[in-house]
């Protein structure tokens, strides 16, 4: 038996057990079968709203073959009171019988699977959510599903399949999961007196909006298990209980070193969820999230910064509080504070913040910008899209964008995760430790500004994804800050540019260089100022890792390198394990990225070259102004 709290207080208590795959698994099975079809077809009734689940001698039936060798899963109030809910896993060993096998075909159904690249084996069915109406508010649906796609991870699915109406926005609920709807599956089913669709969720991605959720169930789930017999539904011929536990156990740990079940190894949820309370379905969203207990910390500045947004228009108000106060009142315009601007959650914080509208919130953002970039130069600068490749060093220059207001759209693109090495120079903590880097980035981002169009990259880009990146997804970039190690991707990052026309920074974290290439410009210009010659990308593939460093090396112009990073190449490989970089120059590499790519977006003079901010030797004591 499992317990979670819910907003009143009053816990859930959620059991779970499998029946035996035999239909004729003997007079305890059949009454635990008649007894779940009987509470899923009264509730599924609904008043008469759905009449073929009433019988002809005024009982209620919905006998599904289904059911058994399924995992069914009740809800209750209390222990042994009543169940107010229920969902149905089905595993592949009866995938013969799937629902969603019988709405689209046999062969439709396993084309998509295909498509999707997923097999037969791998696919669980999620079926007969149902629950009272009057738990419906307090949140029981919402863990009865959580509770189904925790025990699909464990038990090994690497898909989730079922069908789902869409008349009381079922399919939207599934969708805040991360299940997502087919296309050209929707149709009308008279059984249900309603359009249905089939939904489909990929276990290696986060459940959504309520991951967290799902990941505490996910340990809590064999604890849950329990006989048939113990569920409170009769029987005795479900799989027992240690054999259950067992079950888990065993996918457990063959699941342990997988990428499926490690979150730092699946794309982690990076997106923040937008609620607009003066929406009735989104107050309805909100309750169902504060429901789940999910939210850790809830942040209401509001009335602040109304004050800010007012006196940034007209600072003359400063001086009177009352003035401050009538403007505040007339911005509201007689409006439920509580309901004016947005509520935005982050999934991986918990945190859930109340802020002004998109527009009024970055208009206070960048408000000190004025007088050094003005609100036109704001405004073009957002409709900008920026592509940042290598999220090291990259990662100061994306952050430092998002901070100054240069572009309203990224793309970041770097396959590798964050390391214990990588926090003397990243702005990140140890919470962050094993999460892919663009992810970091990508938060870091929407918490400074949450409706930034973000897409990212997290297995870096290859010949199959260089395309898409450049140009595709959500559009071409506007410009590209170029922050990656490997020779092959700097240079045929450099041709699709070139040939794209589109401009590159480059910080290279040694003596403040920076590199300026318009190809915007100068559709000819050779790739790196020529300092490779005629060498193509094609010729980068397959370098040892003395060669790469020697391209580096070149690229960089090695005679031009500081004495100490001079003399640490000579010991990567034996002494260290990989180039020296501080944070103090990754910082520096983050402005002068953020200097250069905001004057090129502006149309402002900033040419191709090869610039260098040496702090020694511009803070050499010779060069003080002061004596």
């Amino acid at each position: 038996m499992n317990v979670f709290p819910v907003a009143d207080g009053v816990p859930w208590h959620v059991s779970a057990f499998r029946l035996d795959g035999l239909a004729a698994g003997g007079p305890g099975q059949a009454e635990a079968v008649g007894r779940i079809r009987e509470l899923r077809a009264r509730i599924l009734f609904d008043h008469g709203r759905r009449p073929d689940f009433r019988t002809e001698q005024g009982g209620y039936a919905d006998d599904q073959d289904l059911d058994f060798g399924a995992w069914h899963f009740i809800g209750r109030r209390e222990p042994g009171g009543p169940p107010l809910g229920y969902v149905r896993l089905s595993t592949p060993e009866t995938g013969e019988l799937f629902q969603t096998r019988a709405y689209l075909g046999q062969e439709p159904y396993e084309e998509l699977l295909r498509e999707c690249g997923f097999g037969v084996a791998e696919t669980f069915e999620h079926s007969r959510l149902v629950v009272e109406h009057q738990a419906r508010k307090l949140g029981l649906g919402l863990y009865l599903n959580a509770f189904a796609i925790a025990a699909a991870r464990c038990l090994g699915a690497k898909a989730m399949i079922g069908t789902s109406g869409t008349a009381d926005g079922q399919d939207r609920f599934h969708e805040r999961f991360g299940f997502r709807p087919v296309p050209g599956t929707r149709r009308y089913v008279e059984r249900y007196t309603e359009d249905v669709v089939i939904m489909l969720y990929r276990s290696a991605l986060p459940a959504g909006e309520h991951a967290a959720l799902v990941e505490q169930l996910e340990a809590a789930y064999p604890a849950a298990t329990v006989p048939a017999g113990e569920a409170g539904l009769g029987g005795e011929h479900a799989a027992p209980v240690a054999d259950a536990r067992e079950e888990v156990r065993a996918c457990g740990e063959r699941l342990a070193g997988a990428s499926l079940r490690n979150d730092r190894a699946a794309e982690p949820c990076w997106r923040p969820v937008h609620f607009d309370l003066g929406r009735e379905e989104d107050r309805a969203r909100l309750g169902e999230l504060l429901d789940t207990g999910a939210v850790r910390e809830v942040l209401d500045t509001l009335g602040d910064q109304l004050a800010e947004l007012v006196t940034s228009r007209d600072p003359r108000l400063r001086s009177s509080p009352e003035a401050v106060q009538r403007a505040v009142a007339e911005q509201l315009g007689g409006a439920d504070p509580q309901e004016y601007g947005a509520w935005v959650w982050y999934p991986w914080s918990g945190r859930l913040v109340h802020l002004l509208p998109r527009e009024e919130f970055r208009l206070v953002r960048t408000d000190r910008n004025r007088g050094r970039i003005d609100r036109a130069q704001q405004r073009r600068l957002l409709g900008c899209r920026v592509g940042v490749i290598g999220l090291s060093v990259g990662s100061s220059a994306a952050l430092t964008f998002a901070m100054e207001g240069i572009g309203g759209s990224y793309k970041l693109a770097d396959f590798d995760s964050l390391s214990v090495s990588n926090l003397n120079r990243l702005r990140a903590g140890v919470h962050h430790l094993g999460l892919n880097k663009c992810v970091v980035a990508a938060r870091q981002m929407l918490e400074i500004d949450p409706w930034l169009d973000i897409e990212i990259h997290p297995g870096g880009l290859t010949d199959d994804t260089m395309e898409e990146f450049f140009s595709g997804g959500t559009g071409p970039i506007d410009l590209l800050v170029e922050e990656c190690d490997t020779p092959y991707v700097k240079v045929a990052a450099r041709e699709h540019a070139r040939a794209l026309g589109i401009p590159v920074v480059m910080d290279a974290n040694d003596r403040g260089l920076l590199d300026v290439e318009r190809f915007d410009l100068e559709p000819d210009r050779p790739l790196l100022h020529g300092l490779l010659g005629r060498t193509t990308s094609r010729d980068l593939t397959d370098l040892t890792p003395q060669q790469a460093v020697d391209v580096i090396l070149t690229m960089v112009d090695r005679e031009r390198l500081s004495p100490e990073l001079t003399a640490a190449v000579r010991q990567i490989g034996t002494t260290l394990s990989s180039w020296p970089q501080l944070a103090s120059g990754v910082a520096l590499g983050g402005a002068l990225t953020a200097e250069a790519a905001r004057r090129i977006l502006l149309g402002l003079p900033r040419p191709s070259g090869r610039f260098y901010t040496d702090l020694e030797v511009l803070t050499a004591g010779d060069r003080s102004t002061v004596s």
